[in-house]
């Protein structure tokens, strides 16, 4: 309980400083910090029970005799004998390790952002997934308001890409260079929380060589198509800018 208590802490002092978004969805914000104040009532009300009361069943087990099973057993001596066993000693050890191990990193390391060099390992050149996202809906939508995952998810399913040309886009990302030294500009989504955070990319119609693989960047310029009919964007300047405060989109 203690342990809880202490992620619980944990948890209440990002929410508190703004800095629960590099962990989680903001979106999914409330139940974390539901979860992290029930987790200390939780906490509190333990220091209510007397030493050992967690061990009490509720009932008196008297001084019974085991009962004789048909096959000549009897219950008690037939039960699994778990109670102070090597093997339930070591998980109860290994246990508390682990759990102590994650409260003492959560209280010692400083809140983190996932690098940048780990999206890019993650890039796999496919569009994260959306739920519910679909080309007429996307085509239907205010793409002002379209971030690099949402522009990911347009390169790679539309089927006419003629409906997206002329499109004015500005798009914060880093950068990621593609194998045939062409730039793309990525960024991290989150659906739920940063393990299932997914790199999502989109093409630039410019060389990559003037930037640094993981720079941070802001393009300004229009969707358009490239030779092969594929959807690029032309950009109309590129600026270097420092990595944001939040570095993902949800």
């Amino acid at each position: 309980m203690g342990l809880a208590a202490v992620l619980a802490v944990v948890t209440l002092g990002l929410a508190a400083t703004g800095r629960l978004a590099l962990y989680i969805n903001p979106d999914q914000a409330w139940f974390a910090v539901g979860m992290a104040v029930l987790a200390l009532v939780g906490a509190v009300a333990s220091f209510a029970l007397p030493l050992g009361a967690e061990a009490d069943h509720g009932h008196d087990h008297g001084d019974h005799e085991p009962h004789e099973r048909p096959d000549g057993s009897d219950s008690v001596a037939s039960l699994p004998r778990w109670t102070g066993s090597g093997v339930g000693s070591v998980a109860v050890w290994v246990g508390g390790v682990a759990a102590s191990a994650v409260a003492v990193t959560a209280l010692v390391l400083p809140p983190a952002s996932l690098s940048v060099e780990l999206a890019m390992a993650r890039d796999t050149g496919t569009a994260p997934l959306f739920a519910g996202a679909d080309e007429v809906l996307l085509a239907a939508a205010d793409t002002s308001t379209f971030g690099v995952g949402d522009w990911a998810s347009v390169f790679s399913s539309a089927t006419s890409p003629d409906s997206f040309e002329g499109t004015q886009v500005t798009l914060t990302g880093f950068v990621a260079p593609a194998d045939d030294g062409s730039l793309r500009v990525g960024r991290l989504v989150v659906t739920h929380c940063v393990i299932d955070a997914q790199p999502a990319t989109v093409p630039v119609a410019a060389e990559q060589d003037a930037l640094e693989a993981g720079a941070w960047v802001e393009v300004d310029g229009v969707v358009t198509t490239d030779a092969a009919g594929a959807l690029v964007i032309q950009p109309r300047e590129i600026t270097a800018i420092d990595a944001p405060d939040d570095p993902y989109e949800y």
